[in-house]
């Protein structure tokens, strides 16, 4: 492990940089050492330049049991497997949730955490919802930090435009044959490194209005991260893709009317007042990324408005994206419905919002904001 020497040496370093610059200078991969496990960043020498965003083994993930009215302890679990009763909820009733976000390699050779509260918040929003208990923050706190420490070697290196994705997840199982409360549930946080979601850039991508499916209902459960939400949309995205639209849009399901969300994406624009807008409804899955982007607008003269978006006002807008945990942004090029196209501009005021979140994951600029944490 490094001495507390070299640490207070490259955070003098960090400081004066970021005062000239707002950007903090990479650091000697000899630093990028976790205190407590003497792990580097990214030593598992995997091809980091072509990682995608798809599963890649790791050494191990968090599992914690709810029994008996309380939580009980972390185990470290080797084996990318659950041993599920077959009368399960999750496999009947479909009971769980789940969460998505990730930790970074950041310039000063610190690992951290981004944003993960928001997640915490949202998964116990979900389990209420859907009746399970919740998970304590400092549980999910605890299991998150855990899984990034005990596989910190899978953690992407500064300046390869990757990270270690977090996968929280929350489920019933036991025996339980009518629909019901299940008699124990299943904390457990895994991961996977991923790469750039984009190698070369941002890609502008055409999306197609999805009129023969609904998302969710009204008062149902479209705004929690549970399965469903997710298995309902592979027949119309795979039917969309096979149109040459890469990603696919929803309306209101009740009057067809206002924007909802895309197939994995919330919906965010620039409207022709150069606010930042972005759909208001119960139906729709509350993106953490987009919260992030809300909150950071109004410190680049970006006004937010959180509100319902007619259909009628897509014409005007005059940059439109997709948002989410994978890529931040993914700029929609032109939205399709019944044959006729709306084109939309470059990003321009979103991709200073982009830029923005990325350096903040990866320490380049200050946190003013909270929404970072260190793995320690």
């Amino acid at each position: 492990p490094m001495s507390a020497r070299p640490m207070r040496a490259a955070a003098s370093i960090s400081r004066s940089a970021r005062a000239l610059s707002g950007r903090r200078p990479p650091v000697n991969p000899a630093d990028r050492r976790n205190m407590s496990s003497g792990i580097v960043p990214g030593s598992k020498n995997l091809d980091w330049e072509n990682l995608g965003f798809a599963y890649v083994p790791t050494d191990c993930m968090m599992t914690c049991t709810y029994k008996d009215g309380k939580w009980g302890e972390f185990e470290v679990q080797t084996e990318p497997y659950f041993h599920l009763h077959a009368f399960s909820n999750i496999l009947h009733y479909g009971q769980g949730v789940f969460e998505g976000l990730k930790a970074h390699c950041c310039a000063d050779g610190k690992v951290r955490v981004f944003n993960s509260d928001m997640n915490h918040e949202r998964m116990a929003n979900g389990a209420n919802r859907l009746g399970m208990p919740e998970v304590p923050l400092s549980l999910f706190t605890e299991g998150v930090d855990a899984v990034v420490s005990k596989n910190l070697g899978y953690v992407p290196p500064y300046g390869k435009g990757g990270s270690l994705y977090l996968r929280p997840l929350l489920f019933g199982q036991g025996p339980q044959l009518g629909l019901g409360t299940a008699p124990e549930y299943t904390f457990a946080v895994m991961c996977a490194p991923v790469g750039a979601y984009y190698k070369s850039g941002l890609k502008a991508v055409k999306s197609l209005v999805i009129d023969e499916y609904d998302r969710a209902a009204p008062y149902g459960v479209g705004n929690v991260k549970c399965p469903g939400n997710y298995a309902a949309d592979v027949r119309p995205a795979k039917e969309a893709a096979e149109k040459g639209y890469p990603i696919a849009l929803y309306l209101d399901a009740k009057e067809r009317k206002y924007i909802e969300e895309f197939s994995t994406s919330n919906f965010v624009a620039i409207d022709a007042k150069g606010n930042y807008i972005t759909p208001k409804s119960d139906s729709i899955l509350p993106s953490t990324t987009n919260k992030v982007l809300m909150k950071i607008a109004p410190s680049i003269g970006i006004d937010v408005e959180e509100r319902p978006v007619a259909w009628e006002e897509v014409p005007t807008l005059k940059e439109v994206a997709a948002c989410g945990t994978a890529v931040v942004l993914t700029p929609i090029k032109s939205i399709t419905r019944s044959g006729t196209d709306i084109e939309f501009g470059e990003l321009d005021s979103l991709y200073k919002l982009y830029t923005m979140v990325k350096s903040l994951q990866v320490g380049e600029i200050e946190d003013q904001w909270g929404l970072t944490r260190l793995v320690e």
